[in-house]
Parts: structure tokens; C-alpha cells; sequence
């Protein structure tokens, strides 16, 4: 049995398997899962994912449970020994989908580059269709797309057409690039220009080569040969400001983390050398900046901002194990209330809580991340993923920007009044 032309046992590779025979059942990552403690219909990483992979052979079919699983990488994030959990349970997920077949919807769902192209030159009317409550059920149905799920408002305009006609007066030899991502060409281009700002502020010279999607979506869904594909794309137009010696700054935490290791742990990309090189430039624009803090080159001329925010940090952001560096920043801004929020995950996951049978248990999973929100009553909720974003803002009914937003408010570069919400599609 193959996944997408690879043999299961190449593509489980030496680092999952290595890592698999650390697991000593301690059921750490049982405890800390938010899926399985939200439904029965997944029994928690250990059994989906080592214990199962034990068992697994060419001629057994992977459990069916495994599909339940989100991704999120807490249970990886969480084991004592250095188990490879999530990776594990992604890759028995792309088996389960290889024999069992990959719906049209995760078909559809996963190419965020291609709906963002056919969305954003008819943004009004896909706007109003996705408003549009009979359409949502009709699309519920056919697709079994969830009617209530969060799904982001296309901006009509992209920002990588900004950037081709952004000129900035930064007489240095710094250089920086820009990667984007498909959330913000597509839905949120004021955030990719407040990013560009920053950077600019603090002397760098910002390139922003052409791109395209990271190939994460598809990855999630079991598609890895179409992920591989995107990935290696990317990685091979990033590769030459790199060998130029440019860093790669991103605004979102889950594209940059497929870029830093997953497409090289999960897809099995370990030997492709532009990827190689590419993902040891990757940095989080909040980690870029506290490391200019720590090296005392970034501004600090911040402003002060009268607002109250709640922050999560959301599950990809922490898997990048760079700490919480928005809240290093936040520390700079005087008079800025910063409530730190304790829950695990928001639930959506990516595409995952778009789906009709996962929508509750997203929605479940978030709860109390919910519940805390609602109880702190912020101004705004901060939080560095764009899908996360798109399902606090759906669920809480408060407005959820990303950190640049505050940091360029700070800075004095955003012309809104303190605690308004900055509207990404302006």
C-alpha cells in the first residue's frame, strides 16, 4: 500500500519512527489533547498515533479516528520524551484518505491560493454569497461545509499589488523578505502593509518576492503530494534572497512553521535542499523583533495605547518554541493591558472546523478559550494565526487583530483612535 506514490514506511522516515519507540505510554499527551476531551469519536493522540503506528502494516487499514484529529501539535508540544505525536497522526491521516479517498470539499477547501485568485476580482458577490444564509445551508449540504462556520471576507484587492507599487525611502543595505501568505494577499492586505511599515521603521529594506500558498491546507487534509508541490514551489522562490543572505520574516504563525519543519518532518522533504536552506531563515515577525530588542537595533519610540486586549497565542505559534514574543513587545507599550489567555486552542484548526462533522467540536474545543474572553471583556482580542483570528472574532464577538496591529499603532504609523479595531480589508 502506498500514500500518493510513496511507500508508508519511506514516508514515515527516520525521524518519526526513531522518535515512536520513545513513547512510554505516560498519557501526557491524553491529558492535554482539547479533541479528545471535547468528543469520544477521537481517543486522544497516544492511541491514534504511537500506539496505533505499532500495529499499522502495509495490508491494515489505519483506525478511522485519526481523521479526528486536528493537527494542533499540543500533544507533541507537551511529551516528555521527544515523541513526534502530531507528525505521526498526520501521516496515518494521509494514509487513511489514500485508501479511503479524499472528498471534494477537502479538494476545494485546501487550495486557498486558487479561491483566493477566483474570489478576489468578484469580492462583493462572494462576500454577499458567503453571508447569504440559504446559500450557506445549500453549501452545507452539497459540500458539507458547516453554515456557521467562519469563513474570512475577501478584501477585493490583494497585497501583493500594493507591494508592487510600494516605494520606500530606506537608504540601507538591511534587506528582509516578506512572506505573506495567502490570508493576508487575499483577505487581510492592511496587515501585510502594516508589517511592511514596521519593518521600514526599523531600517530594513523589504523584498517581497512572488510567492504562493505554503501548501499547509493540503497537507492537513491528507494531500501531500499536492502540498509537496506547493511547498517546494515556494521554497524555490524564496531560495535566492536567501542565498543573498535575507532573512524571511512572515505574519503567520502556521505558514511559517510549515516552511521552519513540518513540510520537512510530516512531508518527508529532509533532502530538498532549497527547502533546507529556506527554512533556517524563517523567522515570526514578533520572534524577528524581539531578537532585534535583544540586540538593541529596534525602536522604541512607541507611543502609548490606552487599550485593554486579551492575547492567545495560538497552538502553531507555540509549536515554533520561541516562547510568546508578542508579549515581550506588548511589555514596551506603556499604558497597553494585556490579558494573557490560558486556554489550549481555539478549535479551528486550520480547515478543519469549516467541515459539517467537526464544526461542534471546534466549537467545542474552544469553548474555553470563549469562556474567558467573554469574562475578560476586552477591546480586542490579539493573536497571531488569521484562521484563529476569524473563529475568535466569530465565536466571541470580539474583534481579533494581530499583534503588527498594536505594534503599529504604537508606533504612531496608524492614524485610528486607541481601542478601535483596525479594519484588515481597508
Amino acid at each position: 500500500m502506498s500514500v500518493a506514490g510513496h511507500d508508508h514506511d519511506d514516508v514515515l522516515g527516520d525521524l518519526m519512527r526513531g522518535s515512536l519507540d520513545h513513547c512510554v505510554k505516560c498519557t501526557i499527551c491524553e491529558q492535554y489533547c482539547p479533541v479528545s476531551a471535547a468528543t469520544p469519536l477521537f481517543p486522544g493522540p497516544k492511541y491514534a498515533g504511537p500506539q496505533s503506528e505499532r500495529f499499522r502494516t502495509d495490508e491494515e487499514s489505519v483506525d478511522r479516528s485519526v481523521d479526528y484529529c486536528s493537527g494542533c501539535g499540543i500533544c507533541t508540544q507537551v511529551c516528555p520524551q521527544g515523541v513526534h505525536i502530531a507528525e505521526i497522526n498526520s501521516r496515518a491521516r494521509a494514509k487513511l484518505k489514500h485508501d479511503t479517498g479524499i472528498p471534494l470539499r477537502d479538494r476545494i477547501i485546501t487550495r486557498s491560493e486558487i479561491l483566493g485568485k477566483l474570489g478576489t476580482p468578484v469580492a462583493p458577490l462572494a462576500n454577499a454569497s458567503l453571508r447569504n444564509r440559504p446559500l450557506r445551508v445549500l453549501g452545507e449540504r452539497a459540500l458539507g461545509i458547516h453554515r456557521d462556520a467562519p469563513v474570512p471576507a475577501f478584501a477585493g484587492r490583494t497585497f501583493r499589488s500594493w507591494a508592487k507599487h510600494h516605494v520606500a525611502a530606506v537608504p540601507t543595505s538591511d534587506r528582509v523578505v516578506f512572506f505573506y501568505g495567502c490570508g493576508t494577499d487575499y483577505y487581510e492586505p492592511r496587515l501585510g502593509e502594516m508589517a511592511v511599515e514596521i519593518l521600514e521603521h526599523n531600517g530594513f529594506a523589504v523584498d517581497t518576492p512572488k510567492q504562493g500558498c505554503c501548501g499547509l491546507p493540503l497537507q492537513s487534509s491528507g494531500l501531500f503530494e499536492d502540498a509537496r508541490r506547493y511547498v517546494r514551489r515556494l521554497a524555490h522562490n524564496l531560495a535566492p534572497a536567501v542565498r543573498g543572505g535575507a532573512t524571511i520574516v512572515a505574519v503567520s504563525t502556521s505558514c511559517s512553521l510549515m516552511l521552519k519543519r513540518e513540510a520537512i518532518e510530516i512531508l518527508g522533504l529532509e533532502d530538498d535542499a532549497e527547502l533546507r536552506l529556506v527554512s533556517g531563515r524563517v523567522r515570526d515577525i514578533c520572534e524577528f523583533l524581539v531578537d532585534l530588542h535583544d540586540e538593541g537595533r529596534l525602536r522604541t519610540d512607541f507611543r502609548p495605547v490606552d487599550a485593554r486586549v486579551a492575547y492567545h497565542a495560538p497552538c502553531q505559534q507555540q509549536g515554533h518554541g520561541i516562547g510568546k514574543p508578542a508579549l515581550d513587545l506588548f511589555a514596551l507599550i506603556e499604558r497597553l493591558h494585556v490579558d494573557e489567555m490560558d486556554a489550549r486552542c481555539c478549535g479551528i484548526a486550520g480547515t478543519y472546523g469549516l467541515k459539517r462533522e467537526k464544526y461542534e467540536i471546534a466549537m467545542a474545543v474552544g469553548e474555553p478559550l470563549f469562556k474567558q474572553i467573554r469574562a475578560v471583556s476586552p477591546g480586542l482580542v490579539v493573536c497571531d494565526s488569521e484562521t484563529c483570528r476569524w473563529q475568535i472574532e466569530k465565536a466571541s464577538g470580539v474583534p481579533s487583530v494581530h499583534p503588527v496591529e498594536i505594534l503599529h499603532r504604537a508606533y504612531g504609523l496608524s492614524n485610528v483612535p486607541d481601542g478601535s479595531a483596525i479594519n484588515g480589508n481597508s
